[in-house]
């Protein structure tokens, strides 16, 4: 296997691919990754469909004929959105049969504009559901108090949830706790759990991004050597760090006796999925988070930059519960130093809500600008 990323899946990681376009389903690029970088399971991204919609052609067929049935710019997107998911899941289908329903998922979001609210989450959640009817379908769901109550409930109904923006351990926590809490529910009512499944989408590499921006604040307002040499030394360690510490948390979970007896009934772990793993630092080797949180019942979720780097020089192995002890430290440092743990986590939580509300807005954008060149029929 002289491709690393052929060696992911040995060891226990799954790869994910985060994008969706039409075009690349129909160059065939898709199927590429699929069968020759092992990709086993796809999540759409806002902003690439935006991009590929505004841009390109693959979707003017379609989009013509919708605009000739005088759809809005809205069910417009839908439509273009979840036939691509259709498109998709089918492409993903074996594997998911293959794997007994551990891969071959594809996962679409609802608006995180809905972040907040429980209820027009749920109602979203169930629309996406029931229009798309495939059972390898997955739907991102933010991991905020309001969308952890949507997310148990539609888990409690059957559906399977990405939960997605989770950053700190107190809030994976919460997000573990509402997927083995909504398998109690469905096996006491004597429903099946067999077929159910989640992950637990932490974002790894923006935590780096803000707190090294914080360390070179605190830098700065130094003039003391050791100290400046001190907080240098936590620069690119706290989203690797976090990441090793919510791999506990999961270890202890899903080893517990509450989970055992879920397991015996055919209830799934809920892995932890790393999201975010391109490395946003060019002083930061390209690869650093992807090679750095390899370890058995992950999910990784590469776009195709990081894929394309793996692919040419990732370096394969066991690192995921590498220097635990250290990972520990490097929050009790960053506590030490003065920089909360928790108001950074709660910050890139709701940044990262606005970043994809944001992206969800552009994407109707697009729509409305490629049909206004397009021209009504």
């Amino acid at each position: 296997m002289s491709n690393p990323l052929l060696q992911l899946r040995p060891l226990g990681q799954s790869l994910w691919y985060d994008n969706i376009d039409r075009a690349q389903i129909k160059s065939g690029q898709l199927h590429r990754l699929l069968e020759e970088d092992g990709v086993v399971g796809v999540t759409a991204n806002p902003t690439t469909f935006e991009k590929a919609i505004r841009a390109g052609h693959a979707y003017d067929e379609q989009m013509q004929q919708l605009m000739r049935e005088g759809k809005s710019a809205k069910d417009i997107c839908d439509t273009l959105v979840t036939t691509d998911v259709c498109t998709v899941a089918e492409m993903l289908y074996p594997i998911y049969e293959s794997t007994g329903g551990q891969d071959g998922y594809v996962s679409l979001e609802v608006s995180p504009e809905l972040a907040h609210d429980t209820a027009r989450t749920l109602e979203d959640t169930r629309r996406y559901w029931d229009m798309i009817a495939r059972p390898n379908l997955m739907i991102k769901i933010p991991g905020t108090p309001e969308g952890i109550a949507a997310l148990q409930q539609a888990l409690t109904e059957g559906i399977n949830v990405n939960v997605t923006l989770i950053f700190s351990l107190e809030n994976y926590r919460r997000v573990a706790e509402a997927y083995v809490s909504a398998l109690e529910i469905r096996l006491q009512r004597g429903l099946d759990i067999k077929h159910l499944a989640s992950v637990a989408s932490f974002f790894v590499s923006r935590l780096d991004v803000l707190i090294d921006s914080l360390l070179e604040e605190k830098i700065k307002n130094t003039r003391d050597p050791l100290e400046q040499h001190k907080i240098a030394t936590l620069s690119g360690k706290a989203a690797i760090a976090n990441a090793r510490l919510v791999y506990q948390e999961f270890r202890q979970v899903f080893s517990s006796a509450r989970f055992a007896s879920l397991a015996r009934a055919g209830g799934k772990l809920q892995r932890p999925l790393w999201a975010s793993t391109s490395t946003k630092n060019p002083a930061y080797r390209d690869v650093l988070y992807a090679e750095e949180l390899i370890g058995p019942n992950t999910v990784d979720t590469m776009p195709l930059e990081t894929i394309e780097h793996f692919r040419d020089h990732g370096e394969v192995h066991l690192s995921i519960e590498r220097d635990l002890a250290q990972a520990s430290n490097v929050l009790t440092s960053l506590a030490q130093i003065g920089i909360s743990y928790e108001k950074v986590t709660q910050q890139l939580q709701e940044e990262g809500i606005q970043k994809f509300a944001a992206s969800y807005c552009a994407m109707y954008k697009g729509t409305q600008d490629k049909q206004s060149v397009m021209g009504r029929p």
